[in-house]
C-alpha cells in the first residue's frame, strides 16, 4: 500500500499538477495540505473520475486538509480533538481497508506558528500538545496508524541546508523541535530518517525566492510519522523531488511511503 503526503499551496492553482502526478505515482492514499478553499470549492469530481474516494476538510483562503484514497474511507474525523473553538481546518483522519487488515491515516497541516513572540507561536505549540495527546489515544489502539502532513517543523539541523538561517523561525525553535521529539518519544517512527539514516540534502520545501531549488536550499517540514504497527510494515520512503521542477509547482514535493499490504 502506498501512502503519500503533500502540501499543494492551493488545489485550485495546482489541480493540473496534482492530477498528472497521481496518474504517474497512483499511491493508494494521498493527503493534501494547503488547500486554501471550502469543500463545495474543492474539484472532488476531477480526482473521482481517476477512481478516487476523496475526503475535504476545508476553508476559505487559507488552510484545508484532504485525503484521496482507493479503499473507501471509514471512522472520518474532521477536525483535531481537544478545542472545540478551533475553526482552523488542519486536521482530518480516517480509517481505510487493506488486504490483511486496516491502516489509519491522518492528514495534518500543523500551524507555521510565525512570527515568534506572538500569538500564532502559541498556538503552534498547543496545537502540538492536542496532537501529542491524539497520538497517544490512537496509539493505545495498537493499529497501523501514519499520522501524514506538513508539520511546519525542522526536526534536526540535518533537516536544513542552512540551519543557521533558520534560528529566528518557528520552524526551528527550540521548543517546536522539543515537541515533535516528544511525538517520536511517544512510539511514533519518521519514516525518512527509518529507510535513510542521517542522509544529507532529504529536502521537502523550497522557497520560491533567491533561487533556492535551483541551489537545493531547503528544508525538511513534510513527514510520515508512523505507529510501531504501521513501522513494522514498512518497505520504502521517499521524496518525490522532481515534482518540484513542474511549471508553477507547490513549495513543497510529495513524500510517498510503502507498507507491506
Amino acid at each position: 500500500m502506498k501512502i503519500a503526503t503533500w502540501n499543494v499551496n492551493s488545489i485550485k492553482a495546482r489541480l493540473d499538477n496534482a492530477l498528472a502526478w497521481l496518474r504517474q505515482a497512483s499511491p493508494d492514499i494521498l493527503c493534501l495540505q494547503e488547500l486554501k478553499c471550502e469543500d463545495h470549492a474543492f474539484p472532488a469530481q476531477a480526482f473521482e473520475e481517476l477512481g478516487y474516494n476523496v475526503l475535504v476538510h476545508g476553508q476559505k483562503t487559507y488552510n484545508g486538509v484532504a485525503i484521496l484514497s482507493k479503499p473507501k474511507p471509514e471512522d472520518v474525523t474532521r477536525g483535531l480533538p481537544g478545542d472545540d473553538g478551533d475553526s482552523q481546518a488542519r486536521y482530518l483522519e480516517a480509517v481505510f481497508a487493506r488486504n490483511t487488515g486496516v491502516v489509519r491515516v491522518a492528514s495534518i497541516y500543523l500551524p507555521n506558528g510565525n512570527p515568534l513572540g506572538t500569538e500564532k507561536f502559541a498556538y503552534k505549540l498547543r496545537w502540538m500538545d492536542r496532537l501529542q495527546a491524539r497520538a497517544k489515544a490512537l496509539l493505545k489502539l495498537e493499529e497501523p496508524t501514519v499520522l501524514a502532513g506538513d508539520y511546519n517543523v525542522i526536526p534536526t539541523p540535518l533537516d536544513a541546508k542552512h540551519p543557521e538561517n533558520w534560528t529566528g523561525d518557528a520552524l526551528f525553535q527550540p521548543e517546536s523541535r522539543a515537541k515533535f521529539r516528544t511525538l517520536l518519544n511517544l512510539g511514533l517512527t519518521d519514516a525518512i530518517r527509518q529507510m535513510h539514516g542521517d542522509a544529507q540534502g532529504l529536502y521537502t520545501f523550497w522557497d520560491y525566492q533567491a533561487g533556492a531549488w535551483q541551489k537545493n536550499n531547503g528544508i525538511r517540514i513534510d513527514h510520515l510519522l508512523l505507529s510501531p504497527q504501521a513501522a513494522d510494515l514498512l518497505k520504502s520512503a521517499h521524496i518525490d523531488r522532481e515534482v518540484r521542477t513542474q511549471e508553477k509547482p507547490s513549495d513543497h514535493a510529495p513524500v510517498v511511503i510503502e507498507l507491506r499490504s
